[in-house]
């Protein structure tokens, strides 16, 4: 079992899914996880999908770490910089940074019409806008204030959550440039980053069983799909591998590397790491 005691991190977008999951892996091997997100009252996210920042915190107290949950809309520079001034202030280090929150997801209806999939001439332009700044711009304001302190204390590991969209066409491409530009920016921040040893990498989920997904799941293949918790189990182990400077730039896939480190799902599963032959 990884042990990431005394160890803080930050995971945004934590209300549910693959950032509530994440934190629950952390706080599994003992971190101290600040949760941040918009949701403080159930079911007043868009999609109604449920979970909150607290419940999120409290989960991972459960789980033997500990939960800080911090309201925080990362559209908005002042709210995130009061949350790394609270993590300085209170823990005085910030050891891993996962950027999760991402924008663009919300009103795929406009009225009637599911435009998520529509061609990009046919979208609506505030879609861009959504998953750039609440999904690029949010990663990098995060980045830059945590690696302010990590570059101090020398040591560091900041984790973007990207996908194969980056690499493979899936039907948006406000999406797809979206996350080539997240792992374009991770690229560049890890050569930046060396000379400091702190990580950057970007780590693409398989078919994660998000809230979202499990209201869909009729529509999709589940057999190989993985729980939110595997992808936080897989992040605690690079944040405890005392060689993650020998991937620090690089494109990680969550099922792969957790063959590499001996992770099983949490229902004992092995999920099998995707290629870009499975798109």
């Amino acid at each position: 079992m990884v042990n990431l005691k005394g160890k803080v991190a930050v995971v945004t977008g934590a209300s549910r899914g693959v950032g509530k999951g994440i934190a629950l892996g952390l706080g599994e091997a003992g971190a101290t996880v600040y949760i941040t997100g918009r949701t403080i009252k159930k079911k007043t996210d868009a999609e109604k999908l449920g979970g909150t920042v607290f419940e999120t915190a409290e989960a991972v107290t459960a789980l033997g770490g500990k939960g800080i949950a911090i309201q925080c809309d990362h559209r908005e520079d002042s709210q995130v910089e009061e949350v790394f001034k609270q993590v300085t202030k209170e823990s005085k280090r910030i050891d891993i940074l996962v950027n999760n929150a991402w924008g663009g997801y919300e009103n795929m209806h406009e009225g009637r019409k599911f435009t998520y999939f529509k061609l990009f001439w046919e979208q609506p332009f505030w879609r861009w806008d959504a998953m750039f700044d609440a999904g690029v711009r949010a990663a990098y304001i995060s980045s830059a204030l945590a690696a302010r302190l990590m570059t101090k204390t020398k040591s560091g590991l900041i984790v973007n959550i990207s996908f194969w969209s980056a690499q493979v066409y899936m039907s948006n491409t406000q999406y797809g440039v979206s996350k080539a530009a997240v792992d374009k920016m991770t690229e560049y921040m890890a050569h930046e980053l060396k000379k400091y040893n702190v990580a950057a990498v970007s780590l693409y989920p398989g078919l994660v069983r998000t809230e979202s997904i499990m209201r869909h799941a009729k529509d999709f293949d589940m057999s190989n799909s993985e729980s939110p918790q595997f992808i936080g189990r897989v992040v605690a182990a690079l944040a405890s591998d005392p060689s993650v400077m020998k991937k620090s730039g690089q494109v990680l896939v969550v099922a792969q590397e957790a063959l590499e480190y001996g992770i099983q799902d949490i229902d004992g599963r092995q999920p099998r790491p995707l290629t870009r032959k499975d798109f």
